[in-house]
């Protein structure tokens, strides 16, 4: 399956990027080009190579950037000491697969084209502005299936989507692009036990509830954190399309929609580039999908955004959107706390190809008539000073030295939330939430746009939380205000308290095949049953008083509760089969999971760090699993 920008693992199965390939890519000009398309993957190897100037950190980018990238790359030539071209630096192959792609984003005749499933048009109006544009269908069959021996439990699912889209350009400065969605979806999971949103002593009050919540497994029919959600809001069984029969999961077969929509175009020379509208997003990512603050496994919402890049060492960029709730009880009572909207603001510099810097802030706050954090070069964490503080705030930033053509290193940081009069107890207090990475990029020439990549992640507990807080214009209803987004983080896709070592090996073997080798190992505070650890849940929240003081709120990562160890090794590719009449995609993954917990013997959540061990009980088993991705897409 196409993955140029899947930062952390290949998502077979994600939301409609496989319908928008090819066809959709040929009428717009600055519309956004979905983060999982090859190109992105193609473009990173590029700039780690030398063959184009550094490209904003602000993901996905439109059309128009994308082939102006591809030409740069196309037509890099390295020259001798006295300045004359002998040769370029592409492999055959490589620009062969180039010039492919390329086809892909250049502007299409008008008329009917089965290959990429599309009818283009191109309309002349009244003084003379060009008014062009695409419709097009698309579909995707996805499958997953896991056998898990131990337990003799065979389990399937499905993520399968029909698309309608239409994009298109109103002058040389604006483009629209609409495209709206069918799933027929399945993808069980199993109910683990409960999790208390504080440690489990905790005593609630009307502003503090400590509620039991339900804890559910991984999908097991996918890898573990590899489905994402791809339907807006809810789910309807078959045959019961009412307000009342809506679901928040595909526990068994459903039928949902996704809509993602937007409007955008560029000023000033391209110095000034916007856009306005719902689609997936990444920031600030070393490597695809590894961001720490704004990942592309983040949920989509509506947002205006804006990139200032008048050199190509210097962008600044802000967005603010709105943020939508996760349907967990309901259309009203799920949404009652949850009101949000999301700020960011990011400066990044480079120096060539060799150094990156970027840093920014952020803020997730509920909606009210706020007009410092949507100001784009008003500082959010300094303004949250200046009107109380009611908000989520988070710092950010990344740095990245590379060699062109041999490798590079980089080192990322989040701070959901840091507490400066402690910093000397950054590892032992939770009250410290933040999330760091390194990691390591080497070109591999064996085979045509050949890279390994190795990262070790780190999410604190707590991370990407917060307490519900009262805040004005909402009276006595505490407000969620927690860095997440449709129930899922917006920051990188691991819950809190775990950690990851991930080694990715990637390439594009022949002229239409991908192919990749992957492994992570995963470990993760078990955020259920007697021994779970506090802070190990999206939904967890941190007690606000003694949070220096008290020995519960304090973090001795494996050896204070339960861990889940995951070992996951997989093996995939895609291949395009372009001969016939209409070009037929084929995708997928397999692979083996090998779960285990350790424990420690004494209490969860003492206060003190214990030795730990590998357990294996009712409450934390062991298990393998055995698991095949497979899907097919096609134009119509």
């Amino acid at each position: 399956m196409w993955r140029g920008c899947m930062r952390k693992q290949y998502r077979v199965l994600g939301i409609v990027w496989f319908l928008m390939l090819g066809a959709s890519l040929a009428a717009q000009t600055h519309s956004s080009i979905p983060l999982d398309h090859p190109v992105y993957y193609l473009l990173e190897q590029a700039q780690a190579r030398g063959f184009c100037e550094p490209l904003p950190g602000v993901k996905p980018y439109s059309r128009k950037v994308i082939l102006k990238a591809i030409n740069a790359i196309l037509e890099h030539e390295t020259l001798d000491a006295e300045g004359l071209r002998f040769g370029t630096n592409l492999a055959a192959t490589e620009r062969l697969i180039l010039e492919r792609v390329k086809q892909d984003f250049e502007q299409k005749p008008p008329g009917l084209d089965l290959r990429r499933g599309a009818y283009y048009f191109t309309i002349p109006t009244r003084g003379g502005i060009r008014f062009s544009g695409d419709l097009g269908l698309g579909l995707r069959l996805g499958f997953g299936g896991g056998a898990y021996p131990a337990s003799g439990d065979l389990v399937w699912g499905t993520d399968s989507w029909i698309s309608g889209y239409t994009h298109g350009d109103v002058g040389d400065h604006f483009s629209y692009a609409l495209t709206l969605s069918g799933g027929l979806l399945r993808s069980p999971r199993t109910e683990l036990g409960t999790y208390y949103p504080y440690y489990k002593e905790f005593e609630g009050d009307e502003r503090h509830s400590n509620e039991e919540i339900t804890v559910y497994s991984q999908p097991e029919a996918f890898f573990p954190y590899a489905y994402q959600k791809g339907w807006d809001g809810f789910l309807f069984s078959p045959g019961s399309i009412t307000a009342g029969s809506m679901k928040n999961w595909p526990q068994d077969i459903s039928i949902g929609p996704s809509l993602l929509s937007e409007l955008s175009g560029d000023l000033f020379g391209e110095t000034l580039r916007y856009r306005f509208g719902r689609f997936r997003r990444e920031w600030a990512g070393m490597a695809p999908g590894s961001s720490l603050v704004f990942n592309a496994a983040a949920q989509p919402f509506i947002a205006l955004e804006g990139t200032f890049n008048p050199v190509s060492w210097f962008a600044f960029s802000a967005l603010t959107g709105v943020l939508e709730y996760y349907n967990a009880q309901g259309i009203t009572e799920s949404a009652i706390t949850s009101q949000n909207a999301f700020s960011i603001e990011q400066l990044e510099f480079n120096y060539k190809n060799y150094l990156h810097f970027d840093v920014g802030s952020t803020a997730v706050w509920p909606k009210r008539f706020e007009l410092g954090y949507p100001f784009p070069i008003n500082n959010n964490f300094i303004y949250q000073n200046n009107i109380g503080d009611f908000d989520n705030m988070g710092l950010f930033f990344n740095a990245q030295a590379q060699y062109p053509g041999i490798g590079g290193l980089w080192f990322s940081f989040f701070a959901d939330e840091l507490e400066v009069s402690s910093v000397s107890r950054l590892f032992e207090l939770d009250r410290h939430m933040f999330a760091l990475q390194a990691g390591a990029k080497v070109a591999i020439p064996l085979f045509p746009f050949g890279s390994l990549t190795v990262s070790y992640t780190k999410i604190e507990p707590y991370c990407y939380t917060h307490t519900r807080v009262l805040v004005p214009w909402y009276g006595d209803t505490p407000m969620e205000i927690a860095y997440t987004n449709n129930g899922q983080s917006l920051g990188y896709y691991l819950p809190p308290n775990s950690d990851e070592l991930r080694l990715r090996l990637e390439g594009m073997p022949t002229l239409h095949s991908r192919a990749h080798v992957q492994y992570q190992l995963i470990r993760h505070g078990a955020d259920y049953g007697s021994h779970g650890v506090d802070g190990s849940s999206f939904l967890s929240e941190l007690d606000p008083e003694g949070r220096s003081e008290n020995a519960v709120l304090r973090k001795y990562f494996l050896r204070d509760g339960a861990y889940q160890w995951q070992h996951i090794l997989k093996i995939g590719g895609a291949y395009t089969f372009a001969s016939g009449t209409v070009p037929v995609h084929v995708f997928g993954e397999a692979g083996v999971v090998v779960s285990y917990f350790t424990d420690i013997a004494g209490e969860p959540n003492g206060g003190s760090p214990s030795s730990y061990s590998v357990v294996d009980t009712e409450e934390y088993p062991r298990s393998t699993g055995i698991i095949l991705t497979l899907g097919f897409s096609w134009f119509l």
